[in-house]
């Protein structure tokens, strides 16, 4: 190279970096489905505690999945799986939808529901208790639709035979409690973890919602039915917290401050977005943890909102 070349080619690079910054080329933006997976991480880095993670838009495909493979306790959640199995019988007419159940004293379970309030000889129909299971997390009904399926090895299979394998009911309410008692600390309990309510990914969860949403879980039928009686959930102070705009049929699983779950869809007239939160590990306090699982469905409604 000559060295007059070269006394260009210097001069060239001197007035280059001399260039105000706006006059340079702009670095490139992050895409928005990058910025949205940033702000949840964000979030949950903000509260101390094991996450489990996962997104899918339906119509898009696009997909966020954050710890999202590894089994974690379900708690309640379980209870969706149960009630896939109890429309699952209905549709095969071993069980129906109006048959009538007779409350003993010996039915009723401690922890959430209302059933256990109810004076024994209240009859309830196989609709009722699925329906209580579901929107006030009634741990009565949850049992004695158990015993009406045949235990947790018929809703097991069920989970396997839609390739959904790490989804296990592991036992009755009745049996956790039990052994939440034997324990004697609840954080000892759950830090042990040897007696999970259920147990499940948050994508199987997430892949299984997706089979409700797009009416494949037993059939179409059955499936709008599952979403109807979830509309209708009665706590609201996690995915539905900060959403607007949006219907949120989901099921929360609780124990806290250790656990806050809570799983469903946003639904609007443009998107349909499976959302999975699980946590576990958390000794802080409990409405903090809710609130964070509030403002991640926040971020995920509000960038769907604007597409």
């Amino acid at each position: 190279m000559s060295r007059r070349m070269l006394i260009l080619e210097l001069l060239a690079l001197v007035a280059t970096l001399a260039m105000p910054a706006a006059a340079r080329a702009p670095e490139q933006a992050p895409a928005p489905l990058d910025r949205l997976r940033a702000n949840i991480e964000r979030i949950t880095r903000g509260v101390n505690a094991r996450w489990g993670v996962y997104i899918k838009c339906l119509e898009t495909g696009e997909e966020i999945a954050l710890g999202a493979d590894e089994p974690m306790d379900t708690m309640s959640v379980i209870k969706i799986p149960l009630m896939v199995e109890a429309f699952r019988r209905v549709e095969a007419g071993s069980l129906k939808l109006d048959d009538r159940y007779t409350l003993r004293d010996e039915d009723k379970r401690p922890g959430t529901g209302v059933i256990r309030t109810l004076d024994a000889g209240a009859t309830l129909s196989v609709r009722d208790l699925i329906t209580l299971m579901n929107t006030v997390s009634d741990n009565t009904a949850t049992d004695i639709l158990f015993a009406k399926v045949g235990g947790v090895g018929p809703v097991n299979a069920l989970m396997a035979e839609y390739g959904l394998k790490s989804i296990r009911a592991t036992g009755t309410t009745d049996a956790w409690f039990q052994a939440l008692r034997e324990a004697g600390s609840a954080a000892r309990f759950h830090a042990e973890a040897k007696t999970p309510f259920g147990l499940a990914s948050p994508r199987d969860v997430g892949r299984l919602l997706e089979k409700i949403a797009r009416g494949e879980a037993v059939s179409k039928p059955s499936s709008d039915a599952m979403l109807a009686i979830m509309r209708q959930q009665v706590y609201r102070s996690r995915l539905p917290k900060y959403v607007t705009g949006y219907a949120v049929p989901h099921k929360t699983g609780d124990f806290l401050p250790y656990i806050g779950n809570d799983v469903g869809l946003l639904e609007s007239e443009k998107h349909r977005i499976v959302i999975v939160v699980f946590t576990a590990q958390h000794y802080g306090v409990g409405a903090q943890l809710e609130d964070a699982i509030g403002r991640v469905a926040e971020q995920v409604a509000d960038h769907y909102a604007a597409r």
